[in-house]
Parts: structure tokens; C-alpha cells; sequence
């Protein structure tokens, strides 16, 4: 069993105690009362920016700095590379909660994506009754058909879809009109190196950075993002070839704060701001 496998099966039972205490007509009820989505394209079109993320923990490192947890909405909301928000809303392996995504929503203008492992419409009408404008629709987890139909079923919503894919055959999945499209560093299918799962470490032993090389083989048409992985050390590996990337562990770890941190990737990459 892969470390994937083991997600989406804990992700499916956490799923099932949730279906139970808010139904799917629950679910339907509140979107009609749900905040007027956001764009969150039109937010990555333009000049390379951050999707910026908030978490609690991580599979791959383990927890993150409190701190700069409680400090993220604000500092995300205030810097000008930051040009929409990421929300986990998985509570077993990153400590959140789809309550979080409104929560964090109330203290911003910015759009904000939902990241979860979404194997259910549910989780798609869900996240649009809690505010969310995009969802992440993962090609190594959903068939070609399923990243067409929760694509369609989230447009109706009005929201957008951040596809992550990590092979070429997994690109070959995503559908015709896909609009943004990320490559994911993080080596989901393998069965080491998460070792934040019951620990901490200052290493992120689960990546593979050349895995970012794919970006020529993405659909040309589309909005190209790097997930995973990144850092100031090494933004300038992407930040010519992608439209921006998805940050969170090393703006969230950051001893000198959040604040501090997005600071310097302003400075990385628009020295203008600085």
C-alpha cells in the first residue's frame, strides 16, 4: 500500500462520518446562502505570484510553527506576490477543517482554493457551501472521467479547478478545457519519506523537484502552477516557466514569521517591491 492508498482510504472513512452529521441535502441547503464566488483564474493571470497555503501540519515534515500559522490569513491577505490563498480542509494529516476555509475566507479579499483529496461530488457542492472558489481535482486520485465530471459539476458551482498531475500519463487525463494545471513535486505513490505523519523533521524527504520538468508537456492553453517543495532558495527553479506556485511549509515554518518570509520572496521576484 502506498502512502496515498493510506490517505484515501482514512480520507473515505472521515468522509462517511461527515456525510452523517451534515447530509448531502444539508450540504444543498446552505449553498444558496453561500458568499459569491471569487475568480480565483483571474487572480493567477498576470505576473508569477504565490498561492499561498495554510495548514497545521503535514505528512511530509509534521507540525507547523503555530505562530506563523495564526499570522497567515493577514500576511497573505497584505503582500502583493500572494495572489490567492490554499486552505487544507483534511483534519487527520493536516490538522484543518472545512470550517477553517470560512473562518480564514472572513479575514480576506483574496480567492481561495480548497486542497483536500476530493474522491466525491459532495466534497465539491461542500466546498462551495463553505466559500471556497476553487477546488484541487488530483488526476493520480480521480479517472479521466471523474476529473471531467467534478470539473463540470464545480464550474456549475462557480467555482474554478486546480488539476495536479505528476506524470504524462496523468496529463493525458485532464480534460480538453482544463484551465489551470499544477505539477505536484510530492511523491504521493511512494511508501517512505512522510515521516511528519508520527513525527517532525526539518527535511522534506518526499519530494522529487525534477518532476517540475514536465511543465513543457502541459496543455499550452492553460495556467501552469508548481506545487510542493518550494522555498526562497529555490523559487527561481520555476518562477520562469509557471504562472506561480503553491507554497505553504516553508512560509509556515519560517522562524522569522510569515511576514518576514513573504517579505523575501518579494524581493526574489520583484525586486521593485523591496
Amino acid at each position: 500500500m502506498t502512502f496515498l492508498d493510506q490517505i484515501l482510504s482514512d480520507v473515505r472513512n472521515e468522509l462517511s462520518s461527515t456525510k452523517a452529521r451534515r447530509t448531502a441535502a444539508d450540504v444543498r441547503a446552505m449553498l444558496a446562502d453561500a458568499p459569491a464566488p471569487r475568480d480565483f483564474h483571474a487572480a493567477l493571470e498576470g505576473s508569477f505570484g504565490l498561492i499561498a497555503e495554510i495548514k497545521e501540519r503535514s505528512p511530509s515534515v509534521g507540525p507547523m510553527r503555530a505562530e506563523n500559522v495564526a499570522e497567515a490569513p493577514g500576511a497573505y491577505e497584505e503582500s502583493p506576490v500572494v495572489r490567492a490563498l490554499s486552505v487544507l480542509t483534511n483534519m487527520q494529516y493536516f490538522g484543518m477543517s472545512i470550517e477553517r476555509l470560512t473562518e480564514v475566507r472572513s479575514r480576506v479579499t483574496k480567492p481561495i482554493l480548497r486542497k483536500d483529496f476530493m474522491v466525491d461530488e459532495y466534497q465539491v457542492r461542500e466546498a462551495r457551501a463553505f466559500g471556497a472558489d476553487a477546488i484541487l481535482l488530483m488526476a493520480n486520485v480521480l479517472d479521466a472521467s471523474r476529473l471531467a465530471g467534478f470539473y463540470d459539476l464545480a464550474r456549475e458551482l462557480g467555482m474554478e479547478a486546480l488539476f495536479e498531475v505528476h506524470t504524462e500519463e496523468e496529463i493525458s487525463k485532464l480534460p480538453r478545457d482544463a484551465s489551470i494545471v499544477g505539477i505536484n513535486s510530492r511523491k504521493f505513490k511512494s511508501t517512505t519519506g512522510f515521516v511528519g505523519a508520527t513525527g517532525s523533521s526539518s527535511k522534506d524527504f518526499s519530494l522529487s523537484l525534477d518532476t517540475f520538468d514536465l511543465a513543457d508537456k502541459l496543455p499550452q492553453n492553460a495556467l501552469h502552477v508548481a506545487e510542493s517543495g518550494l522555498s526562497i532558495d529555490n523559487i527561481g527553479l520555476v518562477s520562469e516557466r509557471f504562472d506561480a506556485a503553491l507554497i505553504g511549509t516553508s512560509i509556515l515554518r519560517d522562524p522569522e514569521g510569515a511576514r518576514n518570509c513573504l517579505a523575501k520572496f518579494e524581493s526574489a521576484l520583484n525586486p521593485a517591491l523591496s
